[in-house]
C-alpha cells in the first residue's frame, strides 16, 4: 500500500512539476491552484477510506455562489489555452493511472482506493470549486467540465464516473444550491478532501422516465422526509452525501441528503460499471434538504448530468477507435494487415465519423448552456445520438478483433460493456 501511495503521490508531483513552468499558469491565475495541489499531495498522503458519516458544518461567512455565465461567441470549437493544458493534463492522467487500473479494478468490480489520492494531488475537485472557497472556478466551466470528462474516459468509462461523482455533486450544489446549502456543503468539501458524494436517480422501473418518480418526499414537523428505492448507484456504498431525485407535491425536486441508518444498500452488479460497486439504495423516512430554491430547474440539471455520460462516450469510443486502428495494422491475414480490407478500414472511418458528430452536438448544447441559453433541444439530440452510435462503436470495436474482441485479453470487451450505460443513465452527474 505504501509503495501505491508513493506513486499516487509521485504522479501528482511529476505532473505539477512538468506544467509548472508554463506562462500560461500567470496568465490564467493558474499558479495558486497547482501550488495547492503540490502542497495537498505532500501533506494528505493515503488514508484508509471510512463509511462514516462526515461533520458538515455551517460556514455563516460563505455567501451563495454563482458562478457568472461565460460571455463569448456561441460554439467556438477552438481550445482556450487554459482548456488545452487541462486537456494535456487528464490525457496524462488517463493514460499513465487510469488505463493501467481498469482492468483489474473491472476483474474484481471495485473502485481502486488509491484513484481518491491520485485525484487529490491532481487536484480534479478545484476545478469544481469557486475560487472564493479555494477552487479555481471562477465562472461557469461547463465546457471544460465535458473536456475533462471525455479526456479521462480514454482511459477508462467507469473509473471516470467514479472519481467525477464526488466533482459533479460540488458542480451541481454550486450550480443550484440555495445559500444555506452551500455554506453547509461547500467548505466541506475545500477542507475534508476525504468526502465522497454521489447522485441517487436511476429508479428499477421500466423505460425509466426522470420526470415520473416512484420515491416521494413530503415536508413533515418543518423536516424534509424521503421514502424510495434509487438503483444503480455510483460508489453507492462508501458515499457520504447523496443528491436524490423525488417527487414533492406531484413535481420532481432534488435533496441533499447524508448517510445515516435510515439508508440501507444493497449490491446490485450491472453488466458494465463494475467497478463503480454500483448498489440499489432504500430510503425510509431519510431526513433530506432541499438542493435549490426558486432558479433551481430540474430539467437543466438531468440534462448537464446526461452531458457528462455524452462526453465520457465520446472519450472512451475515442480509445476503443485507437485500439482498433493499432489492431487492425498489426493483425495478418492472408499475407497482409487486416487494415488493408476495406470493409475493416470502413468501419474505422465510420468510427471517426460517429465520433466527431457526437463531440459537435455534445459542444454545441455545452456551449449554449455555459452562456445561459436555452439547451435542452441541443441535449436530447446530444443524447440520442451518443446512446446509438456509442453502443455501435463498442459493437464494432469487438467485431474488429473477431474472436479476441470476445475475450477479456483484450479492453474492447470491457468498453463495450460500460459504453452501453450511456444509454440507459439518466443524469447522476453533473456538468
Amino acid at each position: 500500500m505504501t509503495n501505491m501511495v508513493n506513486k499516487a503521490q509521485g504522479f501528482g508531483l511529476s505532473l505539477i512539476t512538468k506544467i509548472a513552468g508554463s506562462d500560461v499558469l500567470d496568465q490564467f491565475k493558474l499558479r495558486k491552484f497547482l501550488e495547492k495541489s503540490l502542497y495537498q499531495g505532500s501533506k494528505i498522503g493515503f488514508k484508509t477510506l471510512t463509511k462514516t458519516q462526515k461533520a458538515f458544518k455551517t460556514d455563516s461567512h460563505v455567501s451563495k455562489q454563482r458562478l457568472p455565465n461565460q460571455h463569448k461567441s456561441l460554439f467556438d470549437l477552438s481550445l482556450t489555452e487554459e482548456q488545452q493544458m487541462t486537456c494535456d493534463a487528464m490525457n496524462h492522467f488517463a493514460s499513465e493511472v487510469l488505463y493501467p487500473l481498469a482492468a483489474g479494478a473491472d476483474n474484481n468490480e471495485k473502485f481502486p482506493a488509491v484513484l481518491w489520492q491520485y485525484a487529490t494531488d491532481l487536484g480534479l475537485n478545484d476545478y469544481a470549486l469557486p475560487e472564493a472557497l479555494g477552487g479555481v472556478a471562477t465562472e461557469k466551466n461547463i465546457l471544460s467540465n465535458i473536456l475533462i470528462a471525455e479526456h479521462l474516459a480514454k482511459g477508462d468509462f467507469t473509473l471516470t464516473a467514479g472519481l467525477l461523482s464526488t466533482f459533479s455533486v460540488i458542480n451541481a450544489i454550486t450550480q443550484w444550491g440555495s445559500e444555506k446549502v452551500q455554506s453547509t456543503y461547500l467548505p466541506s468539501f475545500t477542507h475534508d478532501a476525504e468526502i465522497q458524494a454521489t447522485f441517487a436517480i436511476q429508479e428499477a422501473t421500466p423505460a425509466f422516465n426522470p420526470l415520473k418518480l416512484k420515491t416521494k418526499a413530503m415536508l413533515s414537523n418543518g423536516q424534509y422526509v424521503i421514502d424510495g428505492e434509487k438503483t444503480l448507484v455510483l460508489l453507492g456504498e462508501t458515499a457520504d452525501l447523496f443528491l436524490v431525485n423525488a417527487e414533492l407535491n406531484g413535481s420532481p425536486e432534488v435533496f441533499i441528503v447524508k448517510r445515516d441508518s435510515s439508508i440501507t444498500a444493497k449490491k446490485s452488479p450491472a453488466m458494465g460499471l463494475k467497478a463503480a460497486e454500483t448498489v440499489t439504495l432504500k430510503f425510509t423516512q431519510t431526513p433530506a434538504e432541499r438542493l435549490g430554491d426558486e432558479d433551481f430547474n430540474y430539467t437543466a440539471f438531468l440534462d448537464l448530468g446526461n452531458l457528462m455520460w455524452c462526453a465520457m462516450a465520446v472519450g472512451t469510443c475515442e480509445a476503443v477507435k485507437a485500439y482498433c486502428i493499432q489492431y487492425a495494422n498489426e493483425r495478418t491475414a492472408f499475407g497482409e494487415p487486416i487494415s488493408h480490407r476495406q470493409s475493416v478500414a470502413f468501419m474505422i472511418a465510420d468510427m471517426a465519423i460517429e465520433i466527431d458528430a457526437m463531440r459537435m452536438l455534445i459542444l454545441n448544447a455545452a456551449s449554449l448552456a455555459e452562456a445561459g441559453q436555452a439547451f435542452h433541444r441541443e441535449a436530447y439530440l446530444a443524447r440520442l445520438l451518443c446512446a446509438e452510435k456509442s453502443m455501435k462503436i463498442g459493437t464494432d470495436g469487438v467485431q474488429i478483433l473477431g474472436g479476441h474482441g470476445f475475450t477479456k485479453e483484450h479492453p474492447v470487451e470491457r468498453w463495450y460493456r460500460d459504453l452501453r450505460a450511456t444509454a440507459i443513465l439518466h443524469s447522476g452527474l453533473h456538468a
